[in-house]
């Protein structure tokens, strides 16, 4: 694996910066290099909040990334500001739920899905952010699914057993 660069961009309260630390994390356990530089605005719910993750078998000299191969983008606003971020040929995801207008680059892969609205469906609009990430995973291979899925046990695991079955369904749901 080459070194991925991921940036994750949404509003306050929709779990963004949550899926970079996931990733993280799960890169960690996995042996590789990974940062994680989180952002958000003062307000925090409501406000913007984004983060980049880096995944390496090297070190990693810096969390910063000006070029991303993928962007996850939340919200149109977001998608708006970062997709500028991402590499040409790099992939783009959208909550298709939020994100009703097409990005205004041609030189990029886009997938869109209606994380929120099948997060409705399940019952709970929180897990939005965990459909994306499973989608996320299966389309990258930044980490490994059994990594999220221990990251996820881990995480939610000291909440609450329904909590942690609510986000593995979520994280299974897209497939």
């Amino acid at each position: 694996m080459a070194t991925s660069k991921m940036f994750f961009a949404g509003s306050g309260g929709q779990g963004i910066l949550l899926m970079g630390q996931m990733i993280a994390n799960a890169a960690m356990l996995e042996n590789k290099e990974a940062t994680f530089f989180p952002s958000y605005g003062p307000e925090m719910r409501g406000g913007t909040a984004n983060c980049t993750v880096v995944v390496s078998e090297k070190a990693i000299g810096s969390p910063l990334i000006h070029e991303a191969d993928c962007v996850v983008a939340m919200t149109l606003p977001s998608m708006h500001k970062f997709e500028k971020n991402l590499k040409p040929g790099g992939l783009l995801m959208l909550n298709s739920s939020l994100v009703h207008k097409p990005p205004e680059r041609s030189d990029i892969n886009i997938i869109s899905i209606p994380v929120t609205q099948l997060a409705n469906e399940m019952g709970n609009s929180r897990v939005a952010n965990i459909i994306m990430l499973g989608a996320f995973i299966r389309e990258t291979n930044a980490v490994s699914s059994g990594s999220i899925e221990k990251i996820i046990k881990d995480f939610f695991g000291n909440k609450s057993k329904e909590l942690v079955n609510l986000n593995l369904k979520a994280y299974n749901n897209w497939q």
